[in-house]
């Protein structure tokens, strides 16, 4: 093993700050739990002050924590505590927009004629890029949205309230830098880059994983590896087929991790099925990688399920499966956003089943908080349409409470799984 690459043999636990346990000084407490589980590593979705148009994805302020989760200086002692006991902390890097509340977007949207204008991808008619990809139809017709105050349009992947940075403006980079050694101050082990493939806008492309691309991964990859010691992680966020998503390894010199999309699809389907081949050659491909990389491997998160690498034929089988009566239709109803609890409610003995399949995989295991206890989906709510608010529940800790004091529960063996199938490799 490299020296000090700690993500080689990470078992990561994937959580909201308030979701799991209220603000930091509650996270902190909780520290147990993940020592009892097994895991060595804590992803935190975005604690950024943020609207929470999109759950914290909206990022108003990369330097702060959102009131409710307490202050940096709560950060710093929970990110203390946690290293006293060898847990790694990464936090989410959202690099492909901010909030519309963030102060950038605020001084750019009100005037042509100011510093920060540029900082942002504008149109006067709205009409280019039109091969981009619409990450949330359910949401918005286009991704340009009209901005009232100078008459044109802004560009915006994803929630009309997110516009999309202009990385082509070299302050951009200069200024996400400055905040990434922010956190690395702070102490913070590694950083999930958001949406990284889609950066970079051309007009006649999808304006996903451009060349450009790789060449920011690449700079932010330089900078921490000189700044900051060289043990900084980053995991990308490529929701793409296994080929297109190896590329973010590049030659060892881009990011350490990468999630596997299509490995979790198969696998979903394969407990489906009950016939783990449709993995085999997936799951052969796992190590041919540029060391000391390796790939994330995860069977649910915080978002809808992904169905990259299925044929429609399997995409349809799998959701029959998932979500029969499309309660948690996404994207144009082509996916779903379920919780494995929900999934297997109705055979819960396969939620063992699913933690033996992902923990006995060649790569980094990644838990979503509430699984280890079968947390299902939040009921059905009037009004709300982004269907993976149902997978983003509070914390059960009665429920956990309980499992603990039981030998037999599916929390204890769940830990049991983690441990028996640690890896050092």
């Amino acid at each position: 093993m490299q020296e000090g690459s700690w993500w080689i043999s990470a078992k990561i636990y994937e959580l909201y700050v308030d979701k799991f346990a209220g603000d930091f000084k509650g996270l902190t407490r909780h520290l147990d739990h993940f020592e009892h589980l097994g895991v060595n590593a804590l992803h935190l979705l975005p604690f950024y002050p943020s609207p929470m148009v999109d759950d914290g994805y909206d990022v108003s302020d990369y330097r702060g924590v959102r009131a409710e989760l307490g202050t940096l200086e709560d950060f710093a002692a929970f990110v203390e505590a946690a290293h006293a006991r060898g847990i790694k902390v990464m936090i989410d890097l959202v690099t492909n927009h901010t909030s519309s509340q963030h102060h950038w977007f605020i001084t750019a949207h009100a005037s042509k004629h100011n510093s920060k204008r540029d900082y942002y991808i504008w149109s006067e008619t709205g009409n280019e890029l039109k091969n981009a990809i619409n990450a949330f139809p359910d949401f918005k017709p286009s991704n340009w949205v009209w901005n009232e105050a100078t008459k044109d349009y802004y560009y915006a992947t994803f929630y009309p309230e997110q516009p999309d940075l202009n990385w082509d403006n070299p302050n951009v980079l200069k200024e996400i830098l400055m905040r990434i050694s922010f956190w690395a101050d702070k102490g913070v082990d590694g950083f999930r880059l958001d949406a990284i493939p889609f950066l970079v806008e051309r007009e006649g492309t999808t304006s996903v994983g451009l060349p450009e691309t790789h060449h920011i991964i690449k700079h932010i990859r330089r900078h921490l590896d000189e700044k900051h010691g060289g043990n900084i992680a980053l995991l990308a966020e490529v929701g793409d087929s296994a080929e297109a998503a190896r590329a973010y390894f590049g030659d060892g010199d881009e990011c350490h991790m990468i999630y596997h999309f299509p490995l979790a699809a198969k696998m979903l389907l394969a407990l489906a099925r009950r016939d783990r081949r449709i993995v085999e050659e997936e799951t052969r491909l796992l190590l041919d990688v540029p060391f000391p990389c390796r790939w994330a491997l995860f069977l649910r998160n915080h978002d809808e399920i992904s169905m990259v690498g299925l044929s429609e034929d399997e995409r349809v089988e799998l959701l029959d499966f998932l979500d029969p009566e499309r309660r948690y239709a996404f994207s144009k109803g082509t996916t779903a956003a379920m919780r494995l609890g929900s999934i297997f409610a109705r055979e819960p003995e396969q939620l063992l089943e699913a933690f033996e399949f992902l923990y006995s995989q060649p790569g980094v295991p990644i838990m979503y908080y509430g699984d280890e206890i079968g947390m299902q989906n939040l009921p059905l709510q009037e009004g709300i349409k982004d269907t993976r608010r149902y997978v983003r529940g509070n914390f059960d800790w009665g429920t956990a409470e309980k499992m603990l004091a039981d030998p037999n529960s599916l929390l204890n063996k769940t830990a049991g799984i983690i441990r028996r199938n640690s890896k050092t490799s």
